[in-house]
């Protein structure tokens, strides 16, 4: 059976660049990079170029760079290692669990969160953002890409108003890392958080962008790797891979691959629309409020502009164009079906899509982002998540739209929800 992966949101293929330059550190180069024979030194030298590397990524200095497991710890960092007993913390109620879940135990400590909901459209608005703040608020921290609707909100923006306020800014970049171009001195923010793992590097290695001279606590503490911001010995062969990584994702930011990218999912997203009651989450601009478009004119949306590997860029104003998102995801909804038993279905068929976080899953909920969104909850259970590896081919592209028709027909024949039996 031909077989599609269409997940790449939750995780990605190591790419075989990335495993040949892993290779020698399991097996030549084992040393650890704290110790000072050549073993030791060749493990080092490996870990300070792959530094080098992600500080261009980043556009940083090398000593702002450090290497994590990946995204939930750098999230945890950003919000253990800054918050205190009487802080206020700002986030968003569409955020990965990694935040949600950090600040629920922050609040048993003292910590009061305010969690600004987003448009419709999936889109923060800066305004709410700047409004949610207060004397005691000390960091605030939203996702640059969405991983369940790809949406890419206005970090700039964020990052301005953070700056104009003196408050700490965390950006959980997980989902945009090697989708969208990112620039940590454009964007303005003082702690970033990638993974590996979703950019076709490494699973269990990640890195964070920590600007100099904020005052992070360490989450691990115990030797002195990583100038003592994380302890632990380094996994040596995952940094090497995330940095060849990021090496590859910043080429196909330059070499037309995200563009490509982006011409693929619209095919797809237009093959589906195609079915009887269906539509996307988080791409509609008639979701966007006009009146709230005109009151952030020029500066979220000078954001838009400026973020290389966002597609559906909004130029004027919000509602004046599609939202802009990260180049390979979609969020279909697909009406009088329920969306589990779709993922089995086309799993069965060889397709392999989900219904929204892998962290996730297994929860009988619908999505915590969709509702966020006013998606009902019949719809949000009807809505699947498709999200394409750069390495997508036409013959992906055709086999899916060759077979979720039939699949969608078939269940919604079959579903409680079109004989309206389900509530």
């Amino acid at each position: 059976m031909h077989r599609v992966y269409m997940d790449a949101n939750a995780t990605t293929p190591l790419l075989p660049e990335v495993m040949e330059a892993m290779r020698p550190y399991w097996l030549e180069h084992f040393g650890n990079a704290s110790s000072i024979h050549q073993h030791g030194q060749k493990a080092r030298t490996a870990v300070d170029q792959a530094r080098e590397t992600m500080a261009r990524f980043f556009n940083c200095h090398d000593a702002e760079v450090v290497f994590n497991s990946g995204g939930t710890e750098g999230d945890n960092t950003a919000i253990f290692g800054l918050l205190h007993p009487g802080d206020h913390f700002i986030t968003t109620s569409i955020e990965h669990s990694a935040i949600l879940q950090a600040a629920a135990r922050m609040g048993r400590f003292g910590v009061d969160t305010t969690f600004v909901a987003p448009q419709p459209s999936g889109l923060i608005d800066p305004i709410d953002i700047l409004r949610a703040i207060r004397p005691q608020t000390r960091l605030i921290s939203v996702m640059l890409a969405n991983n369940e609707t790809g949406v890419i909100q206005p970090v700039e923006e964020i990052g301005r108003i953070a700056a104009d306020t003196g408050i700490f800014f965390h950006i959980d970049a997980v989902q945009g890392a090697g989708k969208i171009e990112i620039d940590v001195r454009r964007i303005g923010c003082h702690l970033l958080s990638i993974s590996a793992h979703k950019m076709h590097g490494p699973k269990g290695t990640g890195a964070m962008f920590v600007r100099r001279g904020t005052p992070i606590e360490p989450l691990l503490v115990g030797g002195s790797h990583e100038r003592r911001q994380r302890a632990g010995t380094e996994n040596v062969a995952g940094i090497v891979g995330l940095a060849k990584a990021a090496e590859l994702a910043m080429h196909s930011l330059d070499d037309g691959t995200i563009y490509r990218l982006a011409q693929m999912r619209d095919r797809l997203e237009a093959g589906i629309l195609q079915l009887p009651g269906t539509g996307v989450n988080g791409a509609s601009p008639s979701d966007c409020h006009p009146e709230r478009a005109q009151r952030v004119e020029g500066s979220a949306v000078a954001f838009s502009n400026g973020m290389p590997g966002a597609t559906g860029l909004a130029s004027e104003t919000w509602e004046s164009k599609p939202i802009p998102r990260a180049a390979n995801t979609s969020n279909i909804w697909f009406d009088n079906l329920e969306g589990e038993a779709l993922v089995i279905a086309l799993d069965m068929k060889g397709v392999s899509i989900s219904g929204g976080s892998a962290c996730d899953s297994g929860a009988t909920e619908p999505s915590h982002v969709l509702l966020a969104m006013g998606v009902n909850k019949n719809r949000a259970r009807a809505s699947l998540r498709f999200s394409l590896l750069k390495t997508v081919t036409d013959a992906d592209i055709d086999h899916v739209l060759q077979v979720v028709p039939a699949a969608v027909e078939h269940l919604r024949a079959l579903s409680p929800v079109a004989a309206g039996t389900l509530g």
